[in-house]
């Protein structure tokens, strides 16, 4: 009883914390969850790491089932558990967003030119381009300030920032992940897809564009650990430019000692370290009130927290 407990304020957490304003049936779906004992005894019977919200409905997604009603999903969850539970066990969350270049942007654009990117987490890559697409901030100029011409554009809320001129020079793109994906597999495709939230038609024409901007140009993807095989792939970068080791919303799936080790390892690096993260996955001494209940990331630079953000990259706060 007391594990269900957990799983429940897990799921209350998603429901209130990220799907809430976001993806109504993903907020009444989370609600669901944690108040069907017959779910919840279910989804006991997986490591903590598998009962995310994120993970389970997305394998149903991927599977052809429904998220949209509660009860239809319940019904489809009991029916088909073996099937669903075979995939939630072998699969992780690998929310591979474009978007959120937009909220590395400011940084990576302020950087000595050019750039090397190596990111971490990197699943099939797609946050590698943010020299490839064109940006769009509003909040601090009518009609926004746009960025580029191609597609896809990525549309950001920025407060107290005045947003880059310009974009970086990226001479060099790798990304270091558990499982990486390909954007040319059918497959992984469809993986990535299943992971939009239902409502999010415009990320799902978002996938698309980034998917062909990666598969003109693949990046470097080496399967890894992120501490023990981050520096042989770092020292492929080139000498003459400025690697950028970053990461978006993958320390808090990483043990609490893997993370300091993480943390030590890239410090020791040449270069810029941009994290991206929940405000409690990285040890920061100080941080301002949120802007908002959502849940956050802080936006951080060589350890540095700079900004908040939310976890597409449709916002960006940096602190005053």
């Amino acid at each position: 009883m007391i594990d269900h407990m957990r799983i429940a304020q897990r799921y209350v957490w998603f429901a209130e914390r990220e799907a809430r304003g976001v993806s109504p049936s993903y907020e009444r779906l989370a609600h669901a969850v944690s108040r069907d004992e017959e779910l919840l005894s279910l989804l006991g019977t997986l490591p903590e790491a598998k009962q995310q919200p994120n993970l389970l409905f997305g394998v149903v997604r991927l599977l052809g089932g429904p998220v949209d009603a509660p009860a239809a999903f319940h019904d489809y969850l009991v029916v088909n558990w073996s099937t669903v539970e075979a995939e939630v066990r072998t699969r992780v969350t690998q929310t591979n967003e474009a978007g959120r270049c937009a909220v590395l942007l400011p940084l990576l654009a302020a950087l000595p030119q050019p750039v090397a990117l190596l990111e971490v987490g990197a699943s099939a890559g797609l946050c590698l381009y943010p020299d490839r697409y064109a940006y769009r901030y509003t909040g601090s100029a009518p009609g926004g300030h746009l960025i580029g011409t191609e597609e896809p554009v990525l549309n950001c809320v920025a407060t107290n920032l005045t947003p880059p001129e310009h974009r970086p020079e990226v001479v060099w793109r790798a990304g270091l992940d558990l499982n990486p994906l390909d954007v040319t597999d059918p497959a992984d495709l469809a993986w990535l897809d299943a992971l939009i939230w239902p409502e999010h038609e415009h990320r799902r024409n978002r996938l698309r564009a980034a998917a062909a901007v990666a598969a003109a140009d693949p990046p470097l993807l080496v399967r890894g650990d992120l501490v023990d095989d981050l520096p042989a792939l770092a020292a492929q970068a080139p000498a003459d430019a400025t690697l950028v080791v970053f990461h978006t919303s993958v320390l808090y799936l990483v043990p609490t000692p893997r993370r300091s080790a993480f943390a030590e390892e890239v410090r020791r690096l040449p270069g810029h370290w941009i994290a991206n993260e929940g405000p409690s996955v990285l040890p920061y001494a100080a941080l301002p009130q949120p802007p908002s209940d959502a849940h956050l990331n802080v936006l951080a630079l060589d350890g540095q927290p700079l900004a908040w953000t939310r976890g597409h990259g449709q916002e960006i706060t940096w602190f005053g």
